[in-house]
């Protein structure tokens, strides 16, 4: 996933939309699918990331009418202040009652309603508590995943030792393994040398206001299409001169739930839809829009997952490390050193920039989840205990191991699973049943085309399968 976002107050096309979107869910997770792909085999993956990609559209769907029900609401509650700001304007109160009853604009995405907000407006307090546990455990895993990619990816690059023993070369290597020659420092040591260095060096951003630039924004994105591209290409050449040495199975049970966890990460952008979707100036053929963009987005996974799983034997669960000369089956790849160091490195220089932003985003959200009215926190609590909650336990995880395909796994499976299905079908269930909904009102501008119950229901069960599965295969593997 990643976490581009658009400046607030800011409107664009619907094509520029689309962009958005795809950026956002294209990230760190399309670097994991393909060993994922490549541990669950080919068949049963496409299957697999097929149907996870229409739950995770049906479900975008969810939230999308969600926000419109609450920009309803949030209408009304102005009109009882005497206020309607449907368009911004301030008129007088039988305007705003006549624009209302008329049916017109009420239903409109025009305001900005975070899920922390419609959790509010929909859920009760325990529902709303239990929201905010969800987003903050995915976050925690989110940082992890972050803090660990970026150590990893440095530690293989700066390791020399298989480099400087060519006769060893096809041993594969374990974090017990020299990270050099003529040294007596193990690989994971270094590994946790450079989580120490990212600490120092992004930890601090934790305790400031940080907001991205639109400048920043296109510098990784460049980055980004640039890496992806480079990698198909060079897996797609190898593949036509006949030098593919992938054999991957056609599936492989013990490989699903990891598979899963991956997917659903990979698909996540449901908790950023409200800074996406509002400022999209015509928002008349939404969902075919977001349709397209899935599709794409599909497509584009099973051509990165399929060329690499049939271009290399094995997979690292980043897949940028494949191209990097560390071992006897990528030396053939490229022989171009800056296409070698440019990937490797690539998860430095998208993910150093989205980190200190979710840091911020987490630790926003631990002060939303213990704070009250009724109770204010002292200054020392806000500035310093909240940020250091935020940013101590994922940096520990990141500390305590590197696989990053497993946190990924795990952090989709459970509180992305929860982000991306349960909180979106309760979110919509809850918005139906509300009084501006019963009250007669036409609301179809923006209603999910998945309308019927059953769709909701089906969600759920599958979330709860999936967790269930997953859980259990955790548990049997770990005996």
């Amino acid at each position: 996933m990643a976490d581009e976002t658009p400046e607030s107050g800011t409107q664009y096309s619907t094509l520029v939309g689309v962009i958005y979107v795809f950026n956002l869910i294209v990230g760190t997770g399309a670097l994991t699918m393909p060993a994922a792909f490549h541990s669950a085999g080919w068949l049963v993956s496409l299957i697999l990331v097929i149907f996870l990609a229409l739950t995770s559209f049906i479900t975008v769907t969810f939230v999308a009418e969600a926000m419109s029900v609450a920009n309803a609401k949030e209408k009304y509650a102005k009109v009882k202040l005497g206020l309607n700001e449907v368009d911004g304007v301030s008129s007088p109160l039988l305007g705003a009652r006549r624009s209302i009853q008329d049916g017109s604009n009420v239903f409109d995405i025009t305001q900005k309603i975070e899920l922390g907000r419609m959790a509010e407006i929909f859920f009760n307090k325990v529902g709303e508590k239990l929201f905010y546990a969800c987003i903050v455990i995915y976050l925690y895993g989110d940082l992890s995943i972050y803090a660990a990619a970026v150590p990893k990816s440095l530690r293989d690059v700066s390791c020399t030792y298989r480099l400087a023993n060519n006769t060893d070369c096809n041993k594969t290597l374990s974090e017990d393994d020299l990270c050099w020659d003529n040294s007596n420092i193990t690989r994971m040591n270094v590994y946790r040398m450079f989580v120490a260095i990212f600490l120092v060096c992004l930890g601090p951003f934790t305790f400031f206001n940080v907001q991205k630039t639109k400048y920043l924004q296109i510098i990784t994105t460049i980055f980004r299409w640039l890496a992806f591209g480079i990698m198909i290409v060079l897996a797609v050449m190898r593949l036509s001169n006949g030098e593919g040495k992938g054999h991957p199975a056609v599936g492989n049970l013990a490989g699903i739930p990891n598979l899963f966890g991956v997917c659903v990460y990979s698909f996540m952008c449901h908790h950023s839809l409200p800074s996406l979707i509002t400022p999209i100036k015509d928002k008349s053929s939404l969902y075919k829009v977001l349709g397209v963009d899935y599709v794409c987005i599909l497509i584009f996974y099973a051509l990165l997952s399929f060329t690499g799983i049939f271009a290399f034997a094995t997979l690292e669960d980043l897949y940028t490390l494949n191209f990097f000369n560390v071992n006897c089956e990528t030396n053939s790849v490229t022989n171009i050193k800056f296409i070698q160091y440019f990937l490797a490195l690539f998860p430095v220089f998208t993910l150093s920039t989205n980190f200190p932003i979710i840091s911020i985003t987490l630790r926003n959200n631990l002060q939303t989840m213990f704070s009250s009215p009724e109770r204010q926190t002292n200054w020392t609590v806000h500035n310093i205990l909240f940020p250091l909650l935020a940013l101590l336990p994922s940096v520990a995880i990141a500390f305590g191991t590197n696989q990053v395909e497993i946190l990924v796994g795990i952090t989709g499976s459970y509180a992305g699973a929860g982000i991306q299905y349960v909180i979106p079908a309760l979110l919509v269930y809850y918005a139906r049943k509300d009084e501006v909904c019963t009250s007669g009102h036409d609301y179809k501008s923006h209603c999910s085309p998945f309308k019927h119950k059953i769709w909701i229901i089906l969600v759920l069960i599958w979330s709860a399968c999936c967790i269930g599965f997953v859980t259990v295969n955790h548990i049997i593997t770990r005996q």
